[in-house]
């Protein structure tokens, strides 16, 4: 199978409806790249965006780290679909409108030729009723002679689909035999293009018989890939190619025709052939630039010496330069025009191919010999970019200057950085709200990396862009294209570690969260006192913005750490502050205890009573005011045991302290076994002793599964943790209760422990 076969193997990825490729620039004519599993999940590190300055027809080749075409915005395995609104329009101009677009729509993309013939018996009177009722005709206003140019087309271009079209599949799949070309359809296309009087018509026989000698030719499997002039395909195209206009249907052919000199080796005319296709039309640049691919420089020279004029030599370098060298393809283009448009393109994926780079610190982690590449190609990129931005003769000098200006911010010359952005701020276009805000969010990054320290006065500048970018965060300002989330955390970061140096915690905090600052309760009120504060700084109110977290969120974190410090008055009043509680409800009963952990087994309990955090720290609240004036010591002191046991790591209510501001499991037994202890000093019977001392067995285990870092319960007996104290007063002091036998029938560790001599 030939090179160029598999590459077009490897280029279709999703499965379409219908494939007329009469409408398509067919993808293994001018396929000249394997598609590449793109990597995925990760969003482009990018705050320079093309979209304010480059044309939007080279959207699709704006970069992206993770996709050949920007964004995948487009389909690159879409050309059997991608003429398909220019043929359409283009048919319907022929016809003068009389079918209407969805009619017409069904006719070239979706009939088959049973319902072609049924669409033409109807017009011609053959029969009275259209299938389906959607298909439309006005028979008053038809051109029947038109519409049988149409038909006749249509039978032979159906025929056509059955070898040019492949279905798309998957570059993981295994690719389907080629289907075999009609040796019987060469005469009936040469036939009718012979018999044809319409021009209309006959360039589109032409762009088929264009099409069937690129797929029919014998040459194919050919070792020497020689050029044969008298081939089909060439002599078909050469010797129409003047008489039909330079339209779409034109170009197509072209596209085969550079599809054949590729296969055959001719890499310099088949490129110059695609810069031909690329620069006709947006829907022909994508397929062109996916074909064109330069070889070795004797080709590329060779190429550059067919261009005609410097606009043809301007569209060579600008595809090489999107593939190769962009630095190389914008010298070259700024000495032949500076103010061609497709340096532009060029300038903007020099730039988001450079995001990034200034940050990284090469020392260590390559070698000397690569990090002087790396800065020799950079200083590469940032001198040509200044020397042009310098000249002021492109059409966008503000664009350049901006350009020059983030490079060099990049690669941290802020100085020359600054100087560049104050020629941009002269040239901006009025009115232009994209590269107002693109040179404002430049700007903004430069001034907030240059701060040292911050003061009063300082925090006064930096509060409207802060606010500003904030804003655009929040959706409260929306600026289209612009790429502004890097920069939120590149700014609070490094306002952070400003505010970090000068010991301002609290500040440095609401830039850049850390789970560390809220184990310290102070910093805790300051910051909830900061929230509260009636009369904030419109700094402070711009600083909150960056703050992740709600009042709520820290009043849940104060009363809980309260309450784990049996500080329960006061863990109540800052839980009833609490407007939106998360965890509403706890998922288990936290004043049950169970022999065995199963959380699970607790949630799926039916429960009488359900508690919000708030109710369970009420009802915890009266157990200890009961349990203080001595009422039922034993069943208070128990149940205040079980929920202490219970909102931790290893009880069944352990969500009341996984709140986002607690990032550590609370794991600690000490209030738990004292509780339980309590709870055994005041025991009635030896069935109420045995399940207390069990209880502080466990306590006892958990605190050797905490002191080793080991909370595989499921251990082996080589990491099984030391009977401890309360095992063995369990085994000797309340072996004839009930609640013992059902620890042996359920702790096989424990009935270990009992039958070892």
């Amino acid at each position: 199978m030939n090179w160029l076969i598999l590459t077009y193997q490897n280029l279709t990825r999703k499965p379409s409806a219908k494939f007329l490729l009469i409408f398509s620039f067919c993808t293994l004519a001018i396929a000249g790249i394997v598609w590449a599993c793109a990597d995925g999940g990760e969003e482009n590190f990018s705050m320079f965006s093309p979209e304010a300055f480059v044309a939007k027809d080279y959207t699709p080749f704006f970069y992206d780290s993770n996709y050949w075409y920007y964004g995948q915005s487009v389909e690159i395995d879409d050309n059997n679909n991608r003429f398909n609104d220019q043929v359409i329009n283009e048919w319907d101009s022929y016809l003068n409108h009389q079918l209407n677009k969805p009619t017409l729509r069904y006719l070239l993309l979706k009939a088959s030729p049973k319902g072609i013939d049924s669409v033409s018996n109807y017009i011609n009177g053959k029969i009275s009723k259209l299938k389906p009722d959607s298909i439309q005709v006005n028979m008053s206003k038809l051109d029947k002679a038109k519409f049988n140019n149409l038909y006749g087309y249509l039978k032979l271009a159906k025929e056509c689909e059955k070898f040019a079209v492949i279905a798309p599949y998957g570059w993981y799949d295994t690719p389907p035999p080629l289907p075999p070309v009609s040796a019987k359809l060469e005469g009936s296309l040469s036939s009718a293009f012979n018999k044809s009087k319409d021009p209309f018509i006959k360039q589109r026989l032409w762009f088929q018989l264009v099409r069937y000698y690129f797929f029919n030719d014998d040459t194919t499997k050919s070792k020497t890939g020689a050029i044969d002039n008298k081939a089909d395909i060439l002599v078909w195209f050469n010797n129409y190619k003047g008489t039909f206009p330079q339209n779409l249907t034109y170009y197509r052919a072209m596209g085969y025709v550079a599809g054949y000199y590729r296969r055959k080796g001719n890499y310099a005319l088949s490129n110059y052939l695609y810069s031909r296709c690329y620069d006709y039309s947006y829907e022909l640049k994508i397929p062109s630039k996916f074909s064109f691919h330069a070889q070795q420089d004797a080709d590329w020279q060779a190429t550059l010496k067919l261009a005609k004029n410097n606009q043809e030599k301007i569209t060579l370098w600008h595809m090489l330069g999107m593939e190769y060298d962009p630095v190389r393809a914008i010298k070259e283009i700024a000495a032949l025009d500076p103010k061609s448009d497709k340096m532009d393109l060029l300038l903007s994926r020099i730039i988001n191919m450079s995001e990034g780079e200034g940050e990284s610190d090469y020392s260590g982690k390559i070698a000397d010999t690569a990090q002087q590449a790396i800065k020799k190609a950079e200083a590469r990129e940032v001198n040509l970019v200044d020397s042009i931005a310098l000249k002021n003769n492109t059409t966008k000098p503000y664009y350049w200057n901006l350009a020059a200006g983030y490079l060099n911010y990049i690669y941290k010359d802020y100085k020359k950085a600054g100087k560049f952005y104050d020629m941009a701020k002269k040239q901006l276009p009025v009115n232009d709200k994209l590269i107002t805000a693109q040179y404002k969010l430049l700007t903004i990054l430069l001034n907030i990396d240059e701060l040292q320290r911050i003061d009063p006065k300082i925090e006064a500048k930096i509060t409207e862009p802060l606010a500003w970018l904030a804003n655009l965060r929040d959706g409260k300002e929306h600026i289209t294209s612009l790429r502004f989330d890097p920069a939120l955390g590149i700014c609070a970061n490094h306002i952070a570690q400003i505010y970090k140096k000068q010991g301002d915690w609290l500040k440095a905090n609401c830039f850049k969260d850390s789970i560390a600052f809220y184990t310290d309760s102070s910093h805790v009120q300051k910051l909830t006192d900061l929230m509260t504060k009636s009369q904030k700084s419109a700094f402070e109110i711009t600083m909150l913005k960056y703050y992740p977290h709600t009042l709520d969120e820290l009043y849940y974190s104060q009363a809980t750490v309260l309450t784990y410090k049996e500080n329960i008055d006061k863990a109540i009043e800052k839980m009833s502050l609490v407007k939106t509680m998360n965890p509403d409800t706890l998922a288990g009963n936290p004043f049950n205890s169970r022999l065995n952990d199963c959380h699970d087994c607790d949630h799926a309990a039916h429960q009488k009573q359900k508690f919000s955090p708030l109710t369970f720290l009420k009802t915890m609240k009266g157990i200890k005011t009961d349990l203080r004036a001595g009422k039922d010591k034993f069943r208070n002191a128990w149940l205040l045991a079980n929920a202490y046991y219970n909102i931790t790591y290893y009880g069944n209510a352990r969500l009341f302290y996984q709140s986002s501001l607690i990032g550590v499991d609370i794991t600690d037994q000490s209030i738990t076994k004292k509780y339980y202890l309590l709870a055994l000093a005041n025991a009635q019977t030896n069935e109420q002793r045995a399940r207390c001392t069990f209880m502080a067995a466990k306590c006892e285990r958990n605190e050797y599964y905490n002191s080793t870092d080991n909370n595989n319960q499921g251990a082996d007996e080589a990491t099984l943790p030391p009977p401890g104290k309360y095992f063995a007063d369990l085994k000797n002091h309340y072996s004839n209760t009930k609640y013992y036998q059902e620890v042996l029938q359920e702790c096989g560790y424990f009935k270990k422990f009992v039958t070892e001599k």
